[in-house]
């Protein structure tokens, strides 16, 4: 299976005229998984966490928005074989716990809607347990194994996530993004089609208003994890989704 970087947007994604036929077109030019690994901006925990593995609730991890988002379900089967793979595989590495009752939050199971709306296979969430991106993409690499079990690891975020970027847009009453998210929306584009890794691993110094295209980097560090799953492989990747939404770049990227 390849790996997955995409973005998710928030649960209004799926009103959205274009966005969610871009997810499903993608998933159906992908082998069917066997079970899905997913990372998402919305839970960060140490040590890393395993979430339900049974019976797989949701987390309505939002406010403000109208009550039928909080009547999405998503029942996907757990993936209690799955869990005990990834224990094993970082044993030598961190620590790890579980937390059974924790379900799939909106960037992982809003992205999964409309990918696999059946939810019909295995899915396991798992937290980022830190936010170095070296030490995600060594969690990405001892993942990656899974990847040959017919495993779709998939790191969820946006490839930028700024208020301020959707203040602006609203203020001046224009779709295009503000310049700031368009220079590191190409500068990602550039570092991964260089497969520039230490470029990216420093992407604080050398991204241009990394501080302002993430003024949190809960949304970009994901990409560490997809980017270790495929980093022994060569870390070809092609974009599959371009463009921006809420003045925000929704790049999304395969790995294979």
């Amino acid at each position: 299976m390849p790996a997955l970087y995409l973005g998710h947007g928030a649960p209004a994604v799926l009103d959205d005229p274009v966005w969610p036929s871009q997810l499903s077109a993608w998933a159906a030019d992908l082998l069917r998984p066997k079970a899905i690994l997913i990372v998402s901006a919305h839970w960060q925990e140490a040590p890393l966490t395993l979430a339900a593995t049974t019976q797989v609730p949701l987390v309505y991890d939002f406010y403000g928005f109208p009550r039928r988002y909080y009547e999405v379900t998503y029942p996907a089967p757990g993936a209690p074989d799955l869990a005990d793979q990834v224990r094993r595989l970082l044993s030598d590495f961190m620590p790890t716990r579980d937390e059974p009752d924790r379900g799939l939050d909106h960037g992982a199971y809003v992205p999964l809607l409309a990918m696999y709306p059946n939810a019909d296979i295995p899915v396991l969430q798992i937290s980022m347990p830190s936010e170095d991106p070296r030490v995600l993409l060594e969690i990405g690499r001892r993942l990656a194994p899974l990847r040959d079990q017919g495993v779709l690891i998939v790191g969820s975020g946006f490839l930028t996530h700024s208020f301020e970027a959707i203040r602006l847009s609203m203020l001046l009453g224009v779709d295009s993004p503000p310049r700031f998210i368009g220079e590191f929306d190409q500068w990602a584009a550039e570092a991964l089609a260089r497969k520039d890794i230490d470029s990216l691993l420093d992407y604080r110094r050398t991204a241009p208003a990394a501080a302002l295209a993430h003024p949190t980097v809960d949304h970009f560090i994901p990409l560490f994890i997809t980017l270790g799953a495929s980093l022994d492989d060569g870390l070809d990747s092609s974009t599959r989704i371009t463009g921006f939404w809420k003045a925000n770049s929704k790049r999304s990227l395969e790995f294979n």
